[in-house]
Protein backbone atom coordinates (compact mmCIF):
# COMPACT_ATOMS: atom_id res chain seq x y z
CA UNK A 1 0.00 0.00 0.00
CA UNK A 2 1.50 3.25 -0.81
CA UNK A 3 0.40 6.59 0.82
CA UNK A 4 -1.86 8.39 -1.48
CA UNK A 5 -0.10 12.03 -1.24
CA UNK A 6 3.42 10.22 -2.01
CA UNK A 7 1.66 9.12 -5.27
CA UNK A 8 -0.07 12.10 -6.03
CA UNK A 9 3.38 14.15 -5.72
CA UNK A 10 4.78 11.54 -8.39
CA UNK A 11 1.95 12.65 -10.71
CA UNK A 12 2.21 16.17 -10.26
CA UNK A 13 5.95 15.92 -10.66
CA UNK A 14 4.94 13.67 -14.30
CA UNK A 15 2.69 16.98 -14.93
CA UNK A 16 4.94 19.58 -13.98
CA UNK A 17 6.33 19.89 -17.72
CA UNK A 18 5.53 18.67 -21.06
CA UNK A 19 4.82 15.57 -21.93
CA UNK A 20 7.59 13.05 -21.63
CA UNK A 21 10.18 15.19 -20.29
CA UNK A 22 9.36 14.04 -16.60
CA UNK A 23 8.67 10.41 -15.80
CA UNK A 24 7.87 8.56 -12.70
CA UNK A 25 7.97 4.72 -12.25
CA UNK A 26 5.73 3.15 -9.29
CA UNK A 27 7.10 -0.83 -8.37
CA UNK A 28 3.22 -1.85 -7.57
CA UNK A 29 5.25 -4.83 -5.08
CA UNK A 30 7.13 -2.82 -3.50
CA UNK A 31 5.70 0.77 -3.37
CA UNK A 32 8.77 2.47 -4.15
CA UNK A 33 8.70 5.49 -6.59
CA UNK A 34 11.45 5.88 -9.40
CA UNK A 35 11.86 9.67 -11.31
CA UNK A 36 13.66 10.54 -14.32
CA UNK A 37 13.68 13.95 -15.69
CA UNK A 38 14.70 14.29 -19.18
CA UNK A 39 15.47 18.22 -18.63
CA UNK A 40 18.34 17.44 -15.20
CA UNK A 41 20.81 14.73 -13.66
CA UNK A 42 17.95 13.15 -12.01
CA UNK A 43 17.70 9.62 -13.06
CA UNK A 44 17.02 7.13 -10.38
CA UNK A 45 15.17 4.53 -12.98
CA UNK A 46 17.17 1.58 -13.04
CA UNK A 47 17.05 -0.97 -15.91
CA UNK A 48 17.50 -3.49 -13.90
CA UNK A 49 13.85 -3.24 -12.63
CA UNK A 50 11.18 -5.91 -12.86
CA UNK A 51 8.91 -3.95 -14.71
CA UNK A 52 6.12 -6.54 -14.32
CA UNK A 53 5.60 -5.21 -10.82
CA UNK A 54 6.21 -1.27 -12.40
CA UNK A 55 3.88 0.93 -13.81
CA UNK A 56 4.27 4.11 -15.31
CA UNK A 57 2.34 7.52 -13.48
CA UNK A 58 0.47 8.59 -16.67
CA UNK A 59 0.95 12.54 -17.50
CA UNK A 60 -2.20 14.47 -16.37
CA UNK A 61 -3.06 14.85 -20.44
CA UNK A 62 -3.34 11.36 -20.68
CA UNK A 63 -6.31 11.54 -18.31
CA UNK A 64 -7.83 14.67 -19.72
CA UNK A 65 -6.55 17.11 -17.53
CA UNK A 66 -5.45 19.57 -19.69
CA UNK A 67 -7.11 21.27 -22.00
CA UNK A 68 -10.38 19.17 -21.71
CA UNK A 69 -11.07 20.01 -17.86
CA UNK A 70 -10.77 23.78 -18.70
CA UNK A 71 -13.15 23.28 -21.22
CA UNK A 72 -15.52 21.25 -18.74
CA UNK A 73 -14.70 24.20 -16.30
CA UNK A 74 -16.09 26.75 -18.74
CA UNK A 75 -19.28 25.02 -20.04
CA UNK A 76 -20.46 25.89 -16.63
CA UNK A 77 -18.90 28.79 -15.47
CA UNK A 78 -17.62 30.80 -18.00
CA UNK A 79 -20.44 29.56 -21.43
CA UNK A 80 -20.42 32.96 -23.08
CA UNK A 81 -16.91 33.03 -23.13
CA UNK A 82 -16.09 29.22 -24.87
CA UNK A 83 -14.92 31.04 -28.21
CA UNK A 84 -13.19 33.66 -26.55
CA UNK A 85 -11.28 30.85 -24.29
CA UNK A 86 -10.85 28.34 -26.97
CA UNK A 87 -8.75 31.59 -29.07
CA UNK A 88 -6.92 31.72 -25.76
CA UNK A 89 -5.69 28.10 -25.80
CA UNK A 90 -4.58 28.80 -29.36
CA UNK A 91 -1.51 30.42 -28.76
CA UNK A 92 1.37 30.32 -26.77
CA UNK A 93 0.84 31.10 -22.52
CA UNK A 94 -2.73 30.22 -22.85
CA UNK A 95 -3.09 28.77 -19.07
CA UNK A 96 -1.70 32.37 -18.01
CA UNK A 97 -4.04 34.08 -19.88
CA UNK A 98 -6.68 31.89 -18.91
CA UNK A 99 -6.01 32.48 -15.69
CA UNK A 100 -5.78 35.98 -15.99
CA UNK A 101 -9.09 35.97 -17.67
CA UNK A 102 -11.05 33.67 -14.68
CA UNK A 103 -9.09 36.55 -12.38
CA UNK A 104 -10.95 39.43 -13.84
CA UNK A 105 -13.99 37.80 -13.67
CA UNK A 106 -13.41 36.62 -9.87
CA UNK A 107 -13.27 33.48 -10.68
CA UNK A 108 -9.64 32.09 -9.96
CA UNK A 109 -10.00 30.18 -6.83
CA UNK A 110 -13.30 27.97 -8.19
CA UNK A 111 -11.11 27.03 -10.94
CA UNK A 112 -8.25 25.97 -8.52
CA UNK A 113 -10.73 24.13 -6.64
CA UNK A 114 -12.15 22.48 -9.69
CA UNK A 115 -9.47 21.69 -10.93
CA UNK A 116 -7.85 19.95 -7.69
CA UNK A 117 -11.21 18.29 -6.80
CA UNK A 118 -11.48 16.89 -10.41
CA UNK A 119 -7.63 16.08 -10.61
CA UNK A 120 -7.83 14.04 -7.37
CA UNK A 121 -10.95 11.90 -8.50
CA UNK A 122 -9.42 11.06 -11.86
CA UNK A 123 -6.09 10.39 -10.26
CA UNK A 124 -7.70 8.39 -7.74
CA UNK A 125 -9.51 6.65 -10.26
CA UNK A 126 -6.48 5.64 -12.80
CA UNK A 127 -5.14 4.46 -9.26
CA UNK A 128 -7.97 2.15 -9.16
CA UNK A 129 -8.24 0.81 -12.59
CA UNK A 130 -4.43 -0.11 -12.03
CA UNK A 131 -4.29 -2.30 -8.90
CA UNK A 132 -3.08 0.63 -6.98
CA UNK A 133 -3.61 0.35 -3.23
CA UNK A 134 -3.69 3.38 -1.85
CA UNK A 135 -3.89 4.56 1.95
CA UNK A 136 -4.60 8.10 3.37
Amino acid sequence: MINFSDIEDAFFFVGSESYGLHTAILNTETGVLYYRSEISDLDEIDELLDWEQCVSIPHKNELGLGRELVFEFIETNLPDDDERIRQIFRKRGAYGNFKYLLESKGLLQRWFDFENQQTKEVFRKWCQENGIAIAE
